[in-house]
């Protein structure tokens, strides 16, 4: 019987149920359109912060790449003297006369400090070759003192062998030394097993042998005069060497630390200083898209109260001058037997109708709006809105079924209220 009445009420008076509707789909599509736009723009930002910090973290890798490269090609940044060593005669000869015990170099390694890697103990001394008759920079070295404790990284220097001599470009080129031959070096007899290209700089007029070898002819028994040693980039920023010495002299007291390297220092600078510089653009990025967003929000809700106020006002005024419009029609209806609650549900229905046809019609169009706003306010539309979100559904149907029920109660409720005797009598 109700729904035979829904029908012809709508069919007779189809102008102010279509009116209805369309206040609806108005209101309730003006809210999912909002809705879209938000999620637009949330979307547009995560998809803009990404592509910055991707822009940065690829910046930051190559940066990182190619000072890792050079630290390579100019091998060790920092060294250890001894403490009471005159630095002015360490930077004239390029060694110093001091020396330390060369378990110094053992110690740092049992420490597990993680600020600086690759140890490599050396003595260090401007001799004479007295065979070749001329003087040269001897070094003797072990090696690298193997940090275990950490992630096992390749030697940047390859050890000495036992036995053996490497050459700098000066030496075996001018004495026609090449690798596999003989050389005597002060009574003892070496096997060349490496010769350099030229390098222009120090290592052509020097000669490597073993530590031990080194120790023994320079009457320096298990003594070294500086221990080579790699900062890590985990020491920090442009107080690096701050952290590394204060850790290196909290394990080795009686000793001094030097920086070397100034252009991988300069780099090491340049990278911390631009992961600063990046993490400031992406706050930035990101606190300007919330403001942004802020105020498209409060934009979106001011003009949705406005929206909303004015279809509630007309979507009340017809219920109510339907309801009026209908007076005899409910109060015969109730003469002849209709109860209250069906009434009460009656009027309630048509609304509730209107309110399933205005939230078909918020959900499709409040949908292309906003993807179209998004798209002049953002320049492009996410891909996830090319289909109707779940919570764009909820609101368009719960928009429109509230704002129904909310302007058809007060007639409803009225309409129930009065005797049908009066009414008809006053007819």
């Amino acid at each position: 019987m109700l729904c035979r009445i829904f029908t012809r009420e709508i069919r007779h008076r189809w102008g102010t149920f279509v009116l209805g509707a369309l206040a609806l789909a108005v209101a309730a599509g003006t809210a999912v359109a909002s809705r879209v736009v938000l999620a637009s723009h949330d979307e547009r930002t995560a998809e803009r912060l990404e592509q910055i910090a991707a822009q940065q973290q690829e910046k930051l890798a190559l940066m990182g790449d190619e000072m890792r490269k050079a630290m390579l090609k100019l091998s060790f940044n920092c060294v250890i003297l001894p403490a009471g060593q005159d630095l002015a005669e360490w930077y004239r000869q390029d060694y110093g006369a001091l020396t330390m015990p060369d378990e110094y170099a053992d110690r740092l390694r049992d420490s597990k400090i993680v600020t600086v890697r690759h140890f490599l103990p050396c003595l260090q001394r401007r001799v004479l070759w007295p065979e070749a008759n001329r003087h040269i920079l001897l070094v003797g070295s072990r090696g690298e003192v193997p940090d275990l404790h950490k992630r096992p990284k390749k030697p940047m220097v390859q050890p000495v062998p036992d036995g053996t001599i490497v050459l700098g470009y000066e030496l075996h080129n001018s004495l026609g030394l090449k690798t596999g031959d003989k050389a005597t070096f002060m009574g003892r007899e070496f096997t060349v097993s490496r010769c350099h290209e030229q390098r222009g700089s120090k290592d052509d007029i020097t000669a490597w042998i073993p530590l031990q070898d080194a120790q023994e002819l320079l009457q320096e028994p298990h003594r070294i005069n500086a221990i080579l040693a790699l900062e890590c980039l985990c020491a920090g920023g442009t107080d690096a060497l701050a952290v590394v010495r204060r850790d290196i002299l909290a394990i080795l007291p009686d000793t001094q630390v030097v920086e070397i390297g100034s252009r991988i220092v300069a780099r090491a600078e340049a990278r911390f200083d631009l992961a600063k510089a990046a993490k400031a653009t992406l706050a930035q990025e990101e606190a300007s898209r919330a403001q942004l967003r802020q105020q498209r929000q409060d934009r979106a809700s001011l003009i949705l109260l406005v929206v909303v106020s004015a279809c509630a006002v007309w979507l009340a005024t017809l219920t109510a001058l339907n309801a009026s419009q209908r007076r005899n029609e409910h109060a015969l209806l109730r003469t002849l037997g209709l109860s209250t609650p069906r009434l009460f549900v009656l009027i309630l229905g048509r609304a509730l109708l209107m309110a399933v046809l205005g939230g078909v019609v918020a959900l499709a169009f409040g949908n292309l709006a906003g993807r179209q706003l998004a798209r002049l306010l953002d320049g492009q539309t996410p891909a996830q809105f090319a289909a109707f979100p779940a919570q764009t559904v909820w609101l368009a149907f719960g928009a429109s079924l509230l704002l129904a029920l909310l302007a058809a109660w007060l007639p409803a409720l009225a309409a129930v209220l009065r005797d049908p005797a009066e009414e008809l009598r006053e007819r």
